[in-house]
């Protein structure tokens, strides 16, 4: 991962000598995941190559008794509460680090926050009058009650920040911890996203934008494909030197080698025509790894199975590798459209795509979309010798995230 205008001596470079070397390896040591396919890294994995789920994407079988205390549990907004899951089973994953706490970070994203407790409270005061209105709506509703809620359980004094970058932000957040840890500034970061924003006007909402699926089934890429199907989950992943992790003998998932995140700049839904800003951003992410387009070897798509983005992915897809280009995938034929947790989720499966050597297929795919030239994963999982894996989100305002994310020493 290059750091660009990055060196040492500024305000993230504490003062000591570990601080005077050049950028870092970012390592993932731990993952956790919390999806309406599966709850942990197996179950998650499990869900992604069986058949697609019927229905609404929440995640019913969490408990989060197992991670707060009766009375906690009601002053934490659902999404801080699935933050917490997430990261709790990757710093478990990841074994004891042992991290410097002014060292150790957090960055969990979301796209909307608390927005079941702002629905709830906006009720009681409309039904009940502005006094019974709970002295803990803002503390839960504000977006970093995630990250917030992590750092406080943890102790951990470093970073604690979000991104709100609707649908790109899993992916901002991974790629700006691990900036983070390749300056220098922290030892080791949680990073990743949460969302829980299936509430009855949040859905309408997007219902109203006929971005919803109408037939109720997301269908990425396929020609049939009417919309996204929305979701709640969260997932985070556990970043730490490189090096710092071979020493404590840590189990290596792979690297961070490169991110970027650009804007489209022309419309607040729309993509920008031909896929230019998702194009671009592909090719920074690229230069950020050191890598060429045939050095990668498989892209976990955004591929909402909306008809314009899903398009607009394709054409850049093809644009920057070529047609038919390296195997694609979409999982949210199976996980939904997580909005701000979205892009952390894809990230977890590219991991543990890279651990099994396999890429999961997009499910729901029947009927091929003669416009787009891309190798969709369909079927079944499908072998490979795992390589450098894109990762690509696209979010409301133009927002563009990738990632790439590398077995060790493949960059």
């Amino acid at each position: 991962m290059r750091l660009v205008g990055a060196g040492p001596g500024g305000p993230d470079h504490p003062a000591g000598p570990d601080h005077l070397a050049g950028p870092r390896r970012v390592a993932i040591t731990g993952v956790g995941v919390v999806s309406c396919c599966g709850i942990g890294k197996d179950a998650f994995w499990e869900g992604l190559c069986g058949p697609a789920p019927d229905g609404e994407r929440r995640v019913h079988q969490f408990d989060p008794t197992v991670w707060f205390g009766p009375k906690e549990v009601r002053q934490v907004d659902r999404f801080a509460q699935l933050a917490m899951a997430a990261a709790t089973q990757a710093l478990d994953d990841a074994g004891k680090v042992g991290a410097d706490p002014d060292r150790a970070g957090v960055i969990i994203a979301t796209g909307v926050g608390g927005v079941q407790t702002w629905e709830d409270q906006v009720a009681v005061f409309l039904e009940r009058g502005a006094r019974r209105v709970s002295p803990r709506l803002i503390p839960m509703m504000m977006p970093n009650a995630g990250a917030a809620t992590v750092s406080m359980r943890l102790g951990w004094r470093g970073p604690c920040e979000i991104t709100g970058t609707a649908c790109a932000a899993g992916t901002h957040a991974i790629g700006n911890a691990a900036r983070m840890i390749a300056s220098g500034r922290c030892q080791v970061m949680l990073a990743g996203g949460s969302e829980a924003s299936m509430t009855p006007v949040a859905i309408a909402g997007f219902a109203n934008m006929t971005a919803l699926s109408t037939s109720g089934v997301s269908r990425p890429f396929d020609l049939e494909r009417d919309g996204f199907v929305v979701a709640e989950g969260s997932a985070v992943l556990l970043l730490e030197d490189l090096e710092r992790a071979r020493q404590r003998g840590a189990r290596i998932y792979g690297e961070i080698t490169g991110a970027a995140s650009t804007a489209d700049a022309h419309h607040i839904t729309a993509p920008s025509p031909g896929g230019a800003g998702a194009a671009a951003c592909m090719e920074l992410a690229l230069f950020d790894a050191g890598l060429e387009a045939g050095d990668v070897g498989h892209i976990n798509a955004h591929g909402t199975a909306t008809p314009p983005n899903d398009a607009a992915e394709a054409d850049a897809i093809t644009k920057v590798f070529g047609a038919p280009g390296p195997p694609v995938t979409s999982i949210k034929g199976v996980t939904g459209h997580a909005l701000g947790a979205a892009g952390a989720i894809e990230a977890v499966a590219s991991v543990i795509s890279l651990e099994r050597g396999l890429i999961p297929p997009t499910a729901n795919f029947h009927t091929p979309d003669p416009n787009m030239r891309i190798d969709l994963v369909v079927g079944s999982p499908r072998p490979w010798a795992p390589a450098p894996v894109l990762s690509n989100s696209f979010g409301f305002g133009g927002h563009n995230g990738c990632l790439v994310i590398a077995p060790v020493g493949a960059s």
